[in-house]
């Protein structure tokens, strides 16, 4: 297997695209010579990084602000991305929210599984017909290892990924023998903005530094296994321990573990 040729009017998709992973993934892609559509909410960093990996790598990089959590924005992306050539469809934008089911925000709640789970797959049927008709493209869905285990305190988040963990691999055998391959990206704790935004004081305090994954090297690594045809890729030691033990540690024991990792600070 190998990723689509990139061509004058192909373009690999990344939504979350403004940092993190999502900035990492347009990186690695651009340097392959994949013209880019980037989507995020915040036009500025967006501008930003498609200028920059313009000029760096000479690739033509379009840009989108959309919020995937609301559907009329949505949608207006999704007919877009069916009439296009998509070569490749990065499916990374998400966020967790922290804390007791019972005191949350039920507005947020629903933004995050909006977010998590239907848009990933709202944007991948959008795509998916044509990369099957033309016989090639490449779909990368970045799940979690919180998606493989009970999350309390982190509920909906881990129920979104879980969502995107069995969509991600369903697809993989699905698509056997099609040209067209999908992958999983299930990393575990990942150094970005996204712990902060997210409020997890435990996740730092309980997880040791060297344990971390950067953005980038989650990246690399994910593109080199969608480009192999890999059912799944979960980056760092760390995270591979987690995915182990959330297959087959009792519920009973991690569960009262993970409530003390996912708890916020006082």
């Amino acid at each position: 297997m190998s990723l689509p040729t990139p061509t004058p009017t192909s373009r690999a998709v990344v939504t979350g695209a403004s940092s993190g992973i999502g900035v990492a993934l347009a990186e690695e892609l651009a340097r392959l010579g994949h013209s880019l559509l980037l989507v995020a909410r915040r036009e500025d960093r967006l501008r930003e990084l498609a200028d920059r990996l313009g000029a760096r790598h000479g690739i033509e990089a379009e840009i989108r602000a959309v919020d995937l959590s609301e559907r009329g924005e949505r949608s207006k992306l999704c007919d877009e991305l069916a009439c296009r050539d998509i070569a490749v469809l990065c499916n990374n934008a998400g966020f967790a929210t922290y804390g007791d089911l019972a005191s949350a925000s039920p507005a947020r709640e629903h933004q995050q599984v909006e977010l998590n789970s239907v848009a990933v797959h709202d944007l991948t049927l959008a795509v998916l017909p044509a990369m099957v008709e033309r016989g090639a493209g490449a779909i990368l869905i970045t799940g979690s290892t919180a998606g493989n285990q009970p999350g309390p305190g982190n509920a909906t988040y881990a129920a979104t990924k879980a969502f995107a963990n069995t969509l991600a691999e369903s697809l993989h055998s699905e698509l056997a023998g099609t040209g067209v391959t999908c992958t999983l990206l299930a990393p575990g704790p990942v150094r970005t903005e996204y712990t902060e935004v997210a409020e997890v004081p435990n996740l730092d305090k309980l997880v040791p530094g060297p344990l971390w994954v950067s953005a980038e090297q989650a990246a690399r690594e994910a593109i080199s296994g969608l480009a192999a045809g890999r059912r799944r890729v979960v980056p760092g030691a760390f995270a591979k321990v987690q995915t182990v033990g959330g297959q087959y540690a009792p519920r009973a024991l991690i569960g009262p573990i993970l409530r003390t990792v996912y708890r916020k600070a006082k």
